[in-house]
């Protein structure tokens, strides 16, 4: 038996994929990849320039003429845009409610797909997002399928928030969590949806360690 080289989490938002995908990592030393924050990068460098969120054209361009870069050191990630350390920027809400637009667009996946996978072809990686383990990395030695009810989710970015020093409703990020998973579970391009070869692990009852230990047991497992 041996570990899985290619580890797919995907899921709805805040289901503590990033935490979770984070912490796999470290213990195999292995690259760990958010593709949401590569979508939330876009979404901000949108906001930054006015640019409409259904103008499929200027987003795919603007994608294109955007680097980003994901560094990790330790228990730090950052996420950085033509140079510019974006990590906390990118977590504000409005940026995230962009993303969900903006990642529908079929320009702007297909660019950041591609960095994706020459990213996953250079080392062993963990990698989470929405269409991983059905569109990035179909390939995928290990596939999880992560979720929680969505009050679960609201609360876990309320505290998320909250930490941050920021003001949390959590039912009004119950709501938009609600609306999100429609938008991504019924786009045309890469919906969000469980890969048939995937494990699903619901984290509704469960903490972080436990999370993380189930999908370390299924990597593994690889054979």
């Amino acid at each position: 038996m041996m570990t899985a080289k290619q580890i797919a989490i995907d899921g709805p938002a805040a289901a503590g994929k990033s935490t979770s995908a984070k912490l796999v990592a470290k213990r195999l030393g292995y690259l760990y990849i958010d593709t949401g924050a590569m979508y939330r990068a876009v979404a901000l460098m949108a906001i930054r320039e006015g640019i409409a969120f259904d103008d499929a054209q200027a987003l795919t361009d603007l994608t294109k003429r955007t680097d980003i870069r994901l560094e990790s050191e330790g228990d730090t990630y950052k996420v950085f845009v033509n140079g510019e350390d974006v990590s906390a920027a990118i977590r504000q809400p409005e940026v995230g409610n962009a993303a969900s637009p903006i990642s529908a667009i079929e320009g702007v996946r297909q660019v950041l797909v591609q960095k994706q996978q020459e990213m996953a072809a250079a080392c062993p990686v963990v990698m989470d997002g929405r269409d991983i383990g059905t569109v990035v990395l179909p390939n995928a030695d290990c596939k999880v399928f992560l979720t929680a009810a969505s009050r679960i989710r609201a609360e876990r970015r309320a505290l998320e928030l909250q930490q941050r020093g920021l003001a949390a409703d959590i039912d009004e990020i119950e709501a938009d969590i609600i609306e999100r998973d429609h938008r991504d579970s019924n786009r045309t391009h890469s919906p969000l949806k469980q890969a048939e070869d995937a494990h699903l692990l619901d984290s509704s009852s469960l903490d972080i360690d436990k999370v993380v230990s189930i999908i370390m047991r299924w990597a593994e497992e690889k054979k």
